[in-house]
């Protein structure tokens, strides 16, 4: 898909037009092939988490086993050559290449993007593998890093539509290509399993804290009483 459009273009498909991307180098990977790719990564990192997870703790839920894909999931999403994005030509960086065509701005260094992604690779990542193995094996810190981390999740995402959107409306800069499929599939879809998601987790969680203070509360004063 890429190479086409770029062609069109001149130097590179990617939206403003004329924003300078001087290492661009043109995916060889069209989107269906990119997209199964990926699906079928996902596939693989799953399958040894739900086997892991009911030989460790038979009894868990479905419901359980699936929040662990996600956690698991979420641990593998990892900042990756932001400051050569553009000349990348394996997998990740056609990936990347590819949902690009909806924000240029991991083609082009933007600053808040960098420094997101960093946050995520560093701090989100290693503790959202620390969170699927708390939730397999129904640690006591699975709900407090869960808050912590879907926070931090939610946070940063409504940070990324809302400074792409006030550049849009306020300074007129539009980092999608006009194709609306890329801005509602790509841009809008995808981001917003990082919003509904960690919503439900937080809520998830509130749940599980207030039960167990009420369940130490009652516990505190069955002692009382017996004193």
């Amino acid at each position: 898909m890429d190479g086409p459009i770029a062609d069109a273009l001149g130097a590179h498909p990617y939206y403003p037009l004329g924003v300078s991307i001087p290492t661009y180098v043109a995916n060889t990977m069209n989107a269906a092939v990119l997209v199964s790719i990926f699906a079928a990564g996902c596939g693989i990192i799953f399958v040894p988490t739900y086997l892991f997870a009911v030989r460790t703790r038979p009894s868990i839920s479905f419901g359980e086993v699936l929040i662990a894909f996600w956690w698991v999931l979420c641990g593998c999403y990892f900042s990756y050559n932001h400051f050569d994005m553009a000349s990348k030509t394996d997998l990740f960086g056609q990936l990347w290449k590819e949902y690009s065509l909806s924000d240029s701005r991991y083609m082009t260094q933007d600053p808040f993007v960098v420094c997101m992604e960093t946050v995520t690779a560093f701090l989100w990542g290693p503790l959202s593998f620390f969170i699927a193995y708390a939730t397999i094996t129904n640690h006591s810190w699975r709900h407090p890093m869960q808050l912590l981390v879907s926070m931090g999740q939610m946070y940063g995402d409504i940070l990324y539509y809302v400074i792409c959107w006030y550049n849009e409306i306020v300074n007129g800069i539009a980092y999608s290509r006009p194709e609306r499929y890329y801005y509602w599939a790509y841009f809008v879809l995808c981001n917003a399993f990082w919003i509904a998601i960690p919503l439900g987790l937080i809520g998830n969680s509130v749940k599980a804290v207030a039960k167990a203070f009420d369940h130490a509360k009652a516990m505190n004063g069955s002692v009382k009483k017996h004193q």
